[in-house]
């Protein structure tokens, strides 16, 4: 093995884990004689770019321990897409360092990164190994059964749909409807997870709509008229990005950020679950609530799942054997087996297939109806979730004199 040093960068937006990946690339590298000093990345690449680069073998044994159970990016984040003059400061930047390995952790513009990385210092005759390691809440990275991160935020949706839903049932007399936005720009993971927490047929979620679907207005009208009836109140839990049939957002949205994704939270104005809300209290003279939490949802630390914890950790140390071996140019994965106790096992996939774009939710993940989930999606969720906490109802027995 090439002698040298490791960068590690963390990118995108945050999750409740992805510090557990940077502790167990952390903890791995002290174990390798090849790597002889341990970079982070202040800011990602752009920082990187900057020569903000700290000594993460300085860190105290303590405060790595701890970052393990610690929320958001602790070396911190950024959103820059590479431009072809980005590279010779970045080959440049490996030299100085004597950088010889990298490991960024995000998801697919940075596996985006990484990939374009490597493959040039490689063409310029400096030898690099790349290994990407899974980031995302939206749970859309292709290769791997799920994102770490993606298990921890499905579980704070899921409390939330539920808890939230159970303030409306008992408002019902004054608010008819709550409408959950969570993330998901092109697919519908995130939004679908709020089922996790469902009990009962009246229990929130009673809708769902993902991006995976087109959006129909008169559906959608149709739907909370039924389960009005039903239930008399109305719970859906939507993904930021649901368009209508020729693509066109919900929101109508003009924002972009810098990679041109259309901004569908705060940044974009009007939020989907703000359309929605409006469109079902106009039609039905209703009052109700819309939810749009944004990034809370991808660093709740008190919802953490435990599988989320030990399984980010698990595709750090990975990355850094993938290293040891002289593997390059892949990320790591999780693959689930097909026993009835539920386990993952650490598989690859090459960086350039995880970038080619988002992984929606396969079809017989998604109800016939167009606005629910199957019991395969059932069964998929709740082992990432973990158990959750149970509520109870009232008998609502009648006095009799």
């Amino acid at each position: 093995m090439i002698k040298g040093n490791a960068v590690i960068g963390q990118s995108g937006g945050p999750t409740s884990v992805i510090n557990s990946s940077l502790v167990g690339v952390l903890q791995e590298t002290s174990r390798c004689d090849f790597i002889t000093g341990v970079y982070g990345m202040r800011w990602g690449i752009e920082g990187f770019m900057n020569e903000d680069v700290i000594d993460l073998k300085k860190e105290n044994s303590d405060t790595v321990d701890g970052l393990r159970r610690t929320p958001s990016s602790a070396l911190g984040s950024c959103r820059h897409k590479l431009k072809e003059e980005d590279f010779e400061p970045i080959l440049k930047m490996m030299k100085k360092y004597n950088i010889r390995y990298m490991f960024l952790i995000g998801g697919n513009d940075t596996m985006d990164t990484i990939h374009r990385v490597e493959k040039y210092c490689g063409e310029n005759n400096y030898e690099l190994i790349g290994i990407g390691i899974p980031k995302t809440v939206d749970n859309d990275l292709f290769g791997t059964d799920h994102t770490p991160g993606y298990p921890s935020s499905a579980r704070y949706v899921a409390m939330s749909v539920k808890q939230g839903g159970i303030l409306a049932r008992d408002m019902q007399k004054v608010d008819q409807i709550v409408i959950y936005q969570a993330v998901g720009r092109d697919s519908g993971w995130l939004a679908a997870s709020s089922i996790a927490a469902k009990e009962r047929e009246e229990d929130p979620p009673h809708l769902i709509y993902i991006p995976e679907v087109p959006f129909e207005d008169e559906k959608f009208l149709a739907d909370v008229e039924r389960c009005y009836k039903e239930y008399g109140w109305v719970s859906a839990s939507i993904g930021e990005g649901i368009s209508y049939a020729d693509k066109t957002p919900v929101t109508s949205s003009t924002v972009r950020d810098k990679f041109q994704n259309i901004e569908f939270g705060a940044m974009g104005g009007v939020s989907s679950a703000m359309v929605l809300h409006r469109m079902a209290c106009n039609k039905f003279d209703f009052r109700g609530e819309f939810q749009v939490v944004e990034s809370l949802q991808m660093c709740g630390a008190d919802r953490v799942s435990e599988v989320d914890v030990d399984e980010a950790y698990r595709c750090g140390v990975e990355a850094v054997k993938l290293a040891a071996e002289g593997k390059t140019g892949l990320m790591v994965t999780l693959v689930r087996d097909d026993s009835p106790e539920y386990h993952c096992s650490i598989g690859t996939i090459e960086l350039e297939k995880a970038a080619e774009g988002a992984k929606p939710m396969p079809d017989d993940f998604i109800a016939p109806s167009g606005s629910m989930v199957t019991q395969a999606f059932i069964d998929y969720i709740k082992p990432l979730v973990g158990e959750l906490p149970r509520y109870y109802n009232l008998d609502f027995n009648k006095v009799s004199i």
